[in-house]
């Protein structure tokens, strides 16, 4: 049956052509742990005949506890209704007995109806309101809603329209100390790879104006700012920075030993 190993999910995981990811586990199951793949969508298996739609022409990845009846059927109709689904070997425990990734719900804001979190910061972002949305949409919420809004209106936008506020002072969602709003994401939500932590330095160096912390910082932050010039629209601005650092998470996940130099070396 088409199924997937967890090392094999775990390349694909917070790249812009990630499966989707659909957690069918038992009530019972996420009540002892919580926790879920990075990006997984909590689905009724029972109710898939009502919300298999949602999948067609794309590429799922089905886990319950243990990778058997419940990813199997569940897969079987995605199948049917047209999607590319896949089970995960050895569902749940496997991933995280490996030592998978897993995403800590507790500070994770509500879902709306269409199961979207929302969230609100101020207009004009850089580099921190840019990096905090990628990794929400690779790593948390692929179909999260982000709202721009003047500064002085930010707080009240999200106590009138039920989004959470980032990047902003005095909440949750911001810096602490000399660490930005990216890295208290990861620490909250306990996304921790050696691909992310180099991006924290990062995004870190740049955003504090400390590039000595990093020395592609730099890089990062004129890219941020030529962005910020190119677009009037901070969701334009918002589409072309999740490639910008795509290829910055790519880079620190699989190309950071590689150099580059000319003249190219010639064959003998």
């Amino acid at each position: 049956m088409p199924s997937i190993t967890p090392a094999q999910l775990a390349r694909r995981i917070g790249l812009p052509d990630a499966p989707c990811l659909i957690d069918v586990r038992t009530a019972a199951d996420v009540a002892a742990d919580p926790r879920s793949l990075p990006g997984s969508l909590r689905r009724d298996f029972a109710e898939v005949a009502d919300w298999a739609g949602e999948c067609v022409g794309r590429a799922a990845v089905v886990f319950c506890q243990r990778g058997l009846k419940l990813s199997e059927g569940t897969a079987a109709w995605l199948r049917h209704a047209g999607a590319a689904a896949e089970t995960l070997e050895g569902g749940f425990e496997a991933w995280r007995d490996g030592g998978g990734m897993l995403l800590r719900p507790d500070h994770l804001p509500p879902r709306d109806a269409l199961g979207r979190t929302h969230w609100v910061t101020r207009a004009r972002p850089k580099v921190d309101r840019i990096a905090c949305p990628w990794l929400i949409r690779r790593f948390v919420d692929p179909g999260a809603v982000f709202l721009f809004v003047a500064p002085a209106e930010t707080l009240a936008v999200a106590e009138r329209f039920g989004a959470t506020p980032f990047d902003v002072d005095d909440t949750f969602w911001s810096h602490r100390g000399e660490r930005c709003t990216f890295d208290v994401m990861l620490e909250e939500f306990g996304l921790r790879s050696p691909a992310l932590d180099r991006l924290a330095l990062i995004v870190r160096a740049a955003d504090t104006a400390r590039p000595e912390l990093a020395p592609e910082a730099a890089g990062l932050l004129a890219a941020s700012l030529g962005l910020s010039r190119m677009y009037r629209d901070d969701l334009a601005q918002l589409e072309a920075g999740m490639g910008l650092y795509d290829a910055f998470h790519r880079w620190a996940r699989d190309a950071t030993a590689e150099t580059h130099n000319w003249p190219a070396g010639k064959p003998a």
